[in-house]
């Protein structure tokens, strides 16, 4: 059904709330998790549904080619483009040394390889295997003794030669290349810190953003005496991969734009209409406090080599 597959990743520049509708917990507002991993994600739908909005399209035609039509009209033909869910590749860690590492671990990174190679990236990552308590890590200033300290922890580390072309290819790759982006495509390609599944699942169920809100009285303008919810966010620097694939256009009558010609619409836009390569975008709730502003970037290889 797909003939153009691409590998896009999503870089958070601000705490993001993709909530997940259902609170299990002491948390009022969780965002969404996989159920088998307990890791954030960002579900496909919600990615295309603030593409659709944000890039500001205004022709009805690209609009219902690439997204399909609106949902009045929704019988008529379904949309080019389908979004995966943006799975985790990297979770800010706070650190006392260099102020937060990017953790990864076995799974996230075998993950991020294999939906790599499945649009057509190739990677050739090395991935080790990491015990419990322990870590790899590719920059030496991290180090306290022979161990790394992540908020109240420390962990047996080694130096890990593989790690440092992983973290060479995500600094290439998944970042922005503009000129403000520098800083944290050296910060990936020096502080990625590689962690067991169990250590790893640990920080991203335990180091989010847990913000408490309350709720305001309309006549009075003050707290209202029972308003008091907590809202989970995914914090600023989390870095997630994301499948994107275009079929040809599924229109029922008239000319069929290729997958090619759809990808390459969705991908640099048209006229003054942008794309989602390198593209600010903002999805989840809570956009008038300045929460879910990410860039997309998308992986390069194969036909975008």
């Amino acid at each position: 059904m797909f003939q153009e597959k691409r590998a896009l990743f999503v870089y958070c520049v601000s705490p993001v709330h993709m909530g997940a509708g259902t609170a299990l917990g002491v948390i009022d507002n969780p965002i969404q998790r996989e159920r088998h991993t307990d890791y954030p994600i960002i579900i496909g739908s919600g990615l295309k549904g603030a593409l659709r909005h944000g890039l500001g399209w205004t022709d009805k035609a690209d609009i219902k080619a690439v997204f399909g039509p609106e949902t009045t009209e929704s019988s008529e033909q379904a949309g080019a483009v389908s979004f995966g869910d943006a799975q985790l590749v990297a979770f800010p860690v706070r650190s006392p040394k260099r102020a937060f590492v990017y953790a990864t671990s076995p799974t996230a990174l075998a993950r991020a390889a294999r939906l790599l190679n499945i649009a057509g990236v190739e990677s050739k990552w090395q991935i080790a295997s990491v015990l419990p308590d322990q870590c790899r890590f590719v920059n030496p200033d991290l180090l306290s003794g022979d161990e790394v300290a992540l908020e109240s922890f420390v962990f047996k580390a080694q130096l890990d030669p593989n790690l440092r072309q992983i973290s060479e290819w995500l600094a290439d790759n998944a970042l922005s290349k503009e000129a403000a982006y520098q800083f944290f495509r050296d910060k990936l390609r020096d502080d990625l810190v590689l962690l067991s599944d169990e250590d790893f699942g640990y920080f991203v169920r335990n180091a989010t953003v847990v913000e408490p809100h309350v709720r305001i009285e309309d006549a009075t303008g003050t707290a209202k005496g029972t308003g008091l919810f907590y809202t989970e966010n995914l914090p600023p620097e989390s870095l997630l991969l994301a499948p994107v694939m275009a079929s040809q256009e599924r229109n029922r009558e008239g000319k069929k734009r290729s997958a090619e010609e759809v990808m390459a619409l969705l991908v640099n836009g048209k006229d003054n209409a942008k794309g989602i390569d390198g593209c600010q975008l903002q999805i989840g709730g809570d956009a008038t406090t300045g929460r879910g502003q990410v860039i997309l970037n998308l992986a390069k290889g194969g036909k975008d080599a």
